[in-house]
């Protein structure tokens, strides 16, 4: 941080330091994009994003020109704990990092984004997959993940709530290129949007791909046993949370709700029994830095949702 020189020469003893204060607090307390007082803030600090983001993929695998783009820009067999990681760093950054820092990951993104094109191997078709159709199904796969599956095990959100949150997002929407505008404002635009996109949607090579690392990802033969143990457990509870259409184009029969809701709930009090401290250690600790940037009052915590 630097204070200007014209301020310097105006200021002596204690001036100087109220100078560097103010100059402080004008970046150094950025709330970002959201701010505390937002639903966003609070939820996704919540231990089950992680299962969210899980449904997320499989759900965006489902559009066929969507995950095209995906896989032919990018290893995802080999690189998919990479772009997982990626995307929950997109999201860290823009949920509590500064104004600048969300800015800068929106625009790094557009930029890859501007620079990719996928071909459809029916038509010989080469298309950007910055589309803005494109843009808009995979925004609306992840806040409809993020949402149900925080919802469904138990996190405290009513109908205001959701559609508070919905509306939120047509923000990250804006950073990776969509028009706001043109964005789901409220869970009933939300639905509506899902109701005009599936008969465009289809579990293909490329979704089985996907489908199939989720169950199975690459993993050193001595970490076999727990990938079968732990991880194959949270996919199929992600992939079981998907709505009814997406079990039928995947083939497999959609399993009991209620059983799913009570698996969801258990998971959610397990996750949320850990230490809220102890998980936020894990890198790259965006909720710690917002933290200590603003104060140990804007922790994130399911009661302050509406406060």
């Amino acid at each position: 941080m630097v204070v200007p020189a014209s301020r310097l020469t105006a200021c002596s003893g204690c001036d100087i330091v109220a100078a560097v204060a103010e100059a402080s607090d004008t970046t150094e307390a950025d709330p970002g994009l959201f701010g505390p007082q937002s639903v966003t803030w609070q939820a996704h600090g919540d231990p089950m994003m992680w299962i969210a983001g899980i449904r997320a993929l499989y759900l965006q695998a489902l559009h066929p020109r969507a995950v095209r783009g995906v896989m032919q820009n990018s290893d995802f067999r080999r690189d998919a704990w990479g772009r997982l990681m990626r995307t929950a760093n997109f999201v860290g950054t823009t949920t509590y990092g500064t104004t600048e820092a969300a800015e800068r990951a929106g625009a790094r993104v557009r930029k890859i984004h501007s620079m990719l094109q996928a071909t459809d191997p029916d038509t010989g078709e080469r298309y950007g997959i910055d589309e803005p159709e494109l843009l808009l199904w995979v925004h609306c796969a992840e806040i409809d993940s993020y949402l149900h599956v925080l919802r469904r095990s138990g996190f405290p959100l009513t109908d205001a709530h959701a559609d508070r949150y919905v509306a939120e997002h047509r923000e990250s929407a804006r950073l990776v290129g969509l028009d706001p505008g043109t964005v789901p404002a409220n869970r009933a635009q939300l639905a509506a949007y899902f109701e005009t996109v599936r008969p465009e949607l289809a579990a293909g090579d490329e979704a089985r791909d996907v489908d199939d690392f989720l169950l199975r990802p690459p993993t050193h033969p001595l970490l076999v046993p727990a990938r079968e143990v732990l991880w194959r457990r949270v996919a199929q509870l992600a992939y079981a949370s998907l709505p009814p259409y997406a079990h039928e184009l995947y083939g497999r029969p959609a399993p009991s709700s209620a059983a799913v809701t009570r698996r969801l709930r258990v998971a959610g009090t397990l996750l949320r029994c850990v230490p809220a401290r102890l998980r936020w250690q894990l890198p790259p600790k965006h909720i710690l830095r917002a933290m200590a940037r603003l104060g140990p009052g804007v922790r994130p915590a399911p009661y302050k949702v509406g406060r």
